[in-house]
């Protein structure tokens, strides 16, 4: 379990989840020296989680598109635990 997690129990698959993480930044012709890496936020449903990672599914179709492949088009995040700063149920 995730140390921002740990005491709170466990969270159930399908939970909706804010998480805040360090996110890679990508430099291009730029002094390397001025770039880190960026805390951005998520909000989403917990799909999976193992030891090193979670899935956040932040985006799905309530019914697919006659043009989607099945399952209905989802997108999302896979966040290495270790880049997690905060992440905590909110329903």
């Amino acid at each position: 379990m995730l140390k921002a997690m740990e005491g709170k129990g466990h969270v159930a698959l399908g939970s909706i989840i804010y998480v805040r993480y360090y996110d890679h930044v990508l430099f291009r012709s730029a002094d390397p020296g001025l770039f880190q890496p960026a805390v951005r936020e998520t909000v989403g449903w917990l799909i999976k989680e193992n030891d090193a990672a979670v899935w956040i599914l932040w985006d799905r179709s309530m019914e697919p598109l006659p043009h989607e492949r099945v399952p209905a088009s989802e997108s999302g995040l896979v966040i290495l635990k270790s880049d997690i700063l905060e992440m905590r149920k909110i329903a």
